[in-house]
Order: structure tokens, then C-alpha cells, then sequence
């Protein structure tokens, strides 16, 4: 009888990988989605780890494009190490995050290949999945055993009782993707929430479905996953809580019981914020981090490393978590999501995922614009500048608002075409969108103030539009270089005024030509000036503006708002 060849892992069963992953999770996005109830019931676990994959995806895509002019191909350690950044860079929510570190966790063992770097056998791949479940686990502040930790753990212990002798990567692959369906299959019996609701986790489901595609390419075998859907999984009596306490990183944790009972017991009513952002940081600086955002909030996961992080919390003051990563390095890719009425943090019966009514999405241009807008209900979509958000972006935070009828804020001019497409696409997914077309953040902050969503929705469409409308903006700026404009020819290094987005001051200082900007705004009358100042600018600036308005307008008042890397040293609005 003949024997089977040995299967190994290249760079091009990695791109195969990625790719099969990507279709399953297409797949089985709405299964998953449909029983999504812990951490949070928000019914977009299968859309996270999709868009999560869809990002490691394209990275390891990219890698090849770059030698499909030239000779070759990449090497094992390229292809993995591109999967691992993309994953990072794209991960979305609880479980995308947790999914990025396990891609991470593998690629750091199969990028440290034996002999020619090319590939790896069964044995180094075994080694790759037990630290991919070890340094997700890690990444969690407080793991609770029967969500996706459990099963990316009693994957790696499949694969290695498989036969430590076993070179053969597909029985290895095999045998971890036979020990993570069963382990799913307990997970109702170990997490109170999903024994109550009958169904298995979520995230667990989805990591099934990745290591389903991994044995398909390495052998070409077609795995069927069946059905894990809410009515095929017969709820259990939970497991209590150990007595022994918290199991310790790497601990085998199928049957075990849960390391530790705070979320899965909590009451109803959560943290009202999802916060995630990328953060440019050190080691110190992020254990720090961890310690800070884990008094403020929950299901916590940091993860990456070499100076680039993931972070995800859940949070009531979205503000502080945002405000604890400027603080620690250079947060960016920010995005805050207010949970609807009907999420909960587990507890209780599983509720009907009901769409609110009406949500707004914003376009902000700083972290602390960031956090104000969602302390004001809205969700939010950070640009950086230079970095503008794409419509698929936008078309994202629309279905993340989950409501019948958005209200879209661009808040740039330039915006104005992308958020017009991102609104056709999500009226074609049946949302109402409403797109007012806001030039400036200050005009947005107008038109979030007479924001009701009890009113009828064109009548708020048509009070916030008009709120805006009446609100003047203007930014002031550095000049990078001599130019042209319209207030005459300025140098680099020159502070420019604009209003409403024409150059209508020239000035070598900043504090004496915001005055002239103020001045000129207010001779047309006001009633309101916002004033949204950048981390660059001196506290005194706003002060001198205050105390201007005091002075010079008494009908006038003033508030001002901590903008973070907004790009402008000041933002100013005269309603």
C-alpha cells in the first residue's frame, strides 16, 4: 500500500489558508452573528472576525502581488508575518482582536522555520498552535473559559496528543480542528449565558471555521461544520465556578471550569461604549495602559507587540479609555460604538437583537472630538490627517449604529462624495440615511446639540441641518510652504486663518490671528462660539479667546473642547 505523502505549510498554503478562512467566515457570518450573545448580545461576532480575516487576507495578498513582477515567491516567514500585521491592523470587537492574537501567536513559531525557510512540518505546527492559544489567553485581562480561549486551547491540546512523532501537517491540522468542534460543543455547559441561551460561542464557531480551512488547505479535503445554530444546541446546567480560582496561561481547559465568573455574571446593563484603537507604544507604556483601562471597563484585550497594538475595552466614559491611550503612546484608527438599548453584558435571557430607531454617525478629526461625540450617543469614525476614511468605512459604522434611520455627519467637505456613496450603499441594505452634508466638526457638534430622536425623522433631519447651517467654521493652520491664496501670498511657517473654508487671514502668530478670525466672524453676529483646540496649541490661546468674548460681546458665550491630533491648532464655530 502506497504511502501518503507528507503535507507541509509554505507560503503558499498560508495565502490558501487565508483565503479559505475568509470564505468560510462569509459563510457562516450570519449563523454566527444569529448567536452572538456574550460578551455583549450585538449580533456581530461573525461580521468582526470576517472583516478581521478580510484584513490578513488582503496583507498576505500584497505579498505575493509584490513578486508577480519579478521571479519567485515569498518566503513562509513574509506570508505569515503579513497575515499576523494585516489581522492586527484590522481587527474588529472582542473576537476579531482575540482572532488577530492567535494569527500573531502562530506566526511568530512558523516565521522561526527550520532549514531553508521555506516551510514547516506537523511538529512546528503544533508548536504554533500552542502558542497561538497560550499568548491569546494572555491577551485577555480576565479569560472566561467556554468562549473562543477554551477552544483555541483544546486545539492545540488535539494536536498534540495527535502523535508528537506525526511530521505530517495535515493529520496535525486535522486533529486540532477535530478538538476545537469538540470543544464547542461544551462550551454551553461551561458559560452560563450560552447554556441559558442555547447556543454555543460565537467566537469559538468562528475559529472552527478558520481551522477548517486550514486542514482543506493543506490537504484538500472539503470540511463540512454542520450546524450551530441556536436550536441545534440543547441548553445545559452551567458549570459553577472552580474553587481553586484562575487557571494559569496554557492550562488545558477543556471541562474546566471558568476562570473567572465576572462578566458572565453580571446583571444586565453593561458599559455603554466598544472602544478600539490601534496605539503606537512601548511595552511599559501599554502594561500600564492595561492596568488603567481594566479599572475603567471590561472585556479588555490588548494585543500585538514590536511597538504596535490592538486595544479593545468596554467602557461607560469612552473619553478616558481614548484619553489613558494618548497617554500611553499614539492612538489611531479610533472608533467608539454606542451599544443599542437592547445589548446587555450577558446575564439574563438572551434579548432580541431590536434595532433602535435612530443613530447618528459622525466623522471626527481627534481623539477628544472622539469621545465627546459618543458621550453624545454617536458613533464615531476617526480621521486622521491625510488618512480620510473610505466609504467601505463609512458604510461599516453605518450598520455598526444598528438602527433603522442614520443620520450622517462628515464633518469635511471633501467627504462629501465618499459619505454620499457609503449612504446609497446602506439604503440599499435597507437603512434610512440622511446625509448632512457638515464641513466642520463644529457644524456637526451644532447639529449633535439639537439632535431629538423622539421628533419625526425628517423634522430632525431638517432641525439639525438647519443648526449647522447657521453655524460659521473656521480653522486655523500652518502654512507648510509659500503659496497663493486668497487672502494674498503666504510663507511657510505662517499662521493662516480660514473661514469657512477660504485662507481669509495671514498672520505671524497664532493667538493674534484667531483674534482677527473671532472678530471677523462675530461682526455678523452671534450667539455661540465653540472653540475645539488641538494638542498643539498652548492652553492661553483659549483663555486669550475667552476672555475676548467676555469682553468685547456680552451677548456672547463661549465653550471649548479638548480636540487631541486633530490636525488643526484650533477649530472655530459662531452659531
Amino acid at each position: 500500500m502506497a504511502q501518503v505523502p507528507l503535507t507541509f505549510l509554505d507560503a503558499l498554503a498560508v495565502r490558501t489558508w487565508c483565503g479559505g478562512a475568509l470564505r468560510a467566515l462569509g459563510r457562516a457570518r450570519e449563523e454566527i452573528d444569529a448567536i452572538n450573545v456574550y460578551p455583549v448580545a450585538d449580533g456581530d461576532t461573525g461580521t468582526n472576525l470576517y472583516l478581521t480575516m478580510e484584513s490578513a487576507a488582503a496583507a498576505v495578498e500584497a505579498v505575493f502581488a509584490g513578486y508577480e513582477t519579478g521571479t519567485g515567491r515569498p518566503s513562509l516567514a513574509d506570508a505569515v508575518r503579513a497575515m499576523a500585521h494585516g489581522a492586527l491592523i484590522g481587527a474588529r470587537g472582542n473576537s476579531g482582536t482575540i482572532l488577530a492574537q492567535l494569527l500573531r501567536g502562530m506566526s511568530q513559531v512558523l516565521a522561526e522555520s527550520d532549514g531553508d525557510g521555506t516551510h514547516v512540518d506537523g511538529a512546528r505546527l503544533r508548536l504554533a498552535l500552542r502558542h497561538a492559544a497560550d499568548s491569546a489567553r494572555a491577551a485577555v485581562a480576565h479569560p472566561v473559559e467556554g468562549t473562543v480561549l477554551t477552544v483555541a486551547s483544546a486545539a492545540a491540546d488535539a494536536a498534540d496528543v495527535a502523535g508528537t512523532a506525526d511530521e505530517d501537517c495535515g493529520a496535525v491540522a486535522r486533529a486540532a480542528h477535530e478538538g476545537a468542534r469538540t470543544a464547542l460543543a461544551e462550551t454551553p455547559r461551561q458559560l452560563a449565558v450560552l447554556g441559558r441561551a442555547g447556543v454555543v460561542d460565537a467566537g469559538g464557531r468562528g475559529l472552527v471555521a478558520v481551522l477548517g480551512a486550514l486542514v482543506e488547505a493543506l490537504t484538500g479535503e472539503t470540511v463540512e461544520e454542520g450546524a450551530f445554530a441556536p436550536a441545534a444546541v440543547a441548553p445545559a446546567v452551567p458549570v459553577g465556578p472552580s474553587p481553586a480560582g484562575p487557571s494559569s496561561v496554557g492550562a488545558s481547559p477543556v471541562g474546566a471550569s471558568p476562570v473567572e465568573t465576572c462578566p458572565e455574571s453580571a446583571e444586565p446593563g453593561g458599559p455603554a461604549y466598544e472602544v478600539i484603537y490601534l496605539l503606537e507604544a512601548g511595552d511599559a507604556a501599554v502594561a500600564r495602559l492595561r492596568e488603567r483601562l481594566d479599572a475603567l471597563g471590561d472585556s479588555l484585550v490588548v494585543v500585538g507587540g514590536d511597538g504596535l497594538w490592538n486595544v479593545h475595552v468596554h467602557v461607560d466614559d469612552a473619553g478616558a479609555a481614548v484619553e489613558a491611550g494618548v497617554e500611553a503612546g499614539r492612538p489611531y484608527r479610533i472608533r467608539i460604538t454606542h451599544f443599542a438599548a437592547g445589548d446587555v453584558h450577558t446575564g439574563g435571557e438572551r434579548p432580541a437583537r431590536e434595532r433602535v430607531q435612530r443613530a447618528v454617525v459622525a466623522v471626527v478629526p481627534g481623539e477628544g472630538l472622539a469621545g465627546l461625540y459618543a458621550e453624545a450617543g454617536a458613533t464615531t469614525v476617526l480621521a486622521r490627517p491625510g488618512e480620510p476614511p473610505a466609504s467601505g468605512e463609512l458604510t461599516e459604522a453605518l450598520r455598526r449604529a444598528h438602527a433603522r434611520e442614520v443620520v450622517l455627519l462628515p464633518n469635511d467637505a471633501e467627504l462629501r462624495h465618499t459619505a454620499a456613496a457609503a449612504a446609497e450603499e446602506a439604503r440599499a441594505e435597507g437603512i434610512r440615511v440622511a446625509l448632512i452634508p457638515t464641513r466642520s466638526a463644529v457644524q456637526g457638534i451644532a447639529a449633535l446639540a439639537v439632535h431629538e430622536p423622539g421628533r419625526r425623522f425628517d423634522e430632525d433631519v431638517v432641525q439639525m441641518t438647519s443648526a449647522a447651517g447657521a453655524t460659521r467654521h473656521a480653522e486655523l493652520v500652518v502654512a507648510e510652504r509659500q503659496s497663493w491664496t486668497t487672502a494674498g501670498i503666504c510663507q511657510a511657517g505662517d499662521v493662516l486663518g480660514l473661514i469657512d473654508g477660504d485662507v481669509a487671514v495671514i498672520g505671524p502668530g497664532l493667538t493674534a490671528t484667531a483674534e482677527t478670525v473671532l472678530d471677523r466672524m462675530l461682526q455678523a453676529g452671534g450667539e455661540l462660539v465653540t472653540l475645539v483646540v488641538g494638542d498643539e496649541t498652548p492652553e492661553e490661546v483659549a483663555d486669550r479667546l475667552e476672555s475676548r468674548v467676555r469682553e468685547s460681546y456680552l451677548a456672547v458665550d463661549t465653550v471649548v473642547y479638548r480636540g487631541g491630533r486633530q490636525g488643526s491648532l484650533l477649530l472655530i464655530g459662531v452659531e
